[in-house]
């Protein structure tokens, strides 16, 4: 006889959450807390937004703290501080990132400079948090690390070309790490096609639904359903590692 499943299957563990004052990023904080999950909210910019939402969270112990990509002295500092006040790291999610809408004609505007700015930004500042919160996620004995990819990373079509560098850099760092770092930590990218949020500056909600509509399953992806990946990634998804979930809603086929 089958065990009913926990009401509650995070209780107990600690999740990082980079990029989560906002859209995908706040999204999954609102569902691991709602699971049981203590979770830590790493903001840029968006400390208002942060604190709002912290103090909207079920359970107790939340924390928002400013952790940019750009800064890996923050990022070790933040290691240090949850080293003392809980141990161990279970879950570290990486959503933060940024980009911008340049045609992939346009190489005046994409220049040396702003390429490696772009890229070294989303895939180097996350390798730098993974890499800061790693000797804690091996203290979890079970942890996962999901990253927010993007079908950009092997369709080379998305807002810039940076950005699918950055992207398919993110993907084969997840492959190499899930090789690397198994059996105590789980690394996974979930690549969703374009998401219904305000995080391309210039891309209007219109253009989204549209490109949703012409999808198999007839709708935009929302940060809810990213949110559930990455959930099913931690509780479900328990023998996958170093490869990525698709969840574009068949935009690619």
């Amino acid at each position: 006889m089958h065990s009913a499943p926990c009401a509650t299957p995070l209780q107990g563990k600690t999740a990082v959450v980079t990029g989560g004052s906002g859209g995908i990023g706040a999204a999954v904080v609102q569902l691991l807390a709602a699971e049981g999950a203590r979770v830590i909210i790493g903001f840029n910019q968006g400390a208002e937004r942060a604190e709002s939402l912290r103090a909207t969270l079920p359970g107790q112990g939340h924390l928002a703290v400013h952790l940019p990509l750009g800064d890996p002295a923050l990022h070790t500092a933040l290691a240090s501080q949850l080293a003392s006040l809980v141990g161990t790291v279970d879950i570290l999610v990486n959503s933060a990132g940024y980009t911008t809408r340049i045609p992939h004609t346009d190489l005046t505007t994409l220049d040396s400079a702003l390429f490696n700015e772009i890229l070294l930004t989303n895939a180097g500042g996350t390798f730098s948090i993974t890499r800061a919160m790693l000797p804690l996620l091996q203290k979890s004995g079970d942890a996962t690390v999901i990253s927010v990819s993007s079908i950009s990373a092997f369709t080379g079509s998305g807002s810039n070309m940076a950005y699918c560098a950055a992207k398919a850099a993110l993907d084969t760092m997840t492959m190499s790490m899930g090789r690397a770092f198994g059996p105590s930590v789980r690394f996974l990218c979930v690549s969703p096609a374009s998401v219904d949020t305000g995080f391309v500056p210039g891309r209007s909600r219109e253009d989204i639904h549209k490109k949703g509509a012409a999808t198999p399953i007839g709708r935009a992806v929302t940060p809810e359903d990213v949110a559930r990946a990455v959930l099913a990634c931690v509780t479900h998804l328990r023998t996958a590692t170093g490869t990525r979930i698709i969840i574009d809603g068949g935009y690619q086929l």
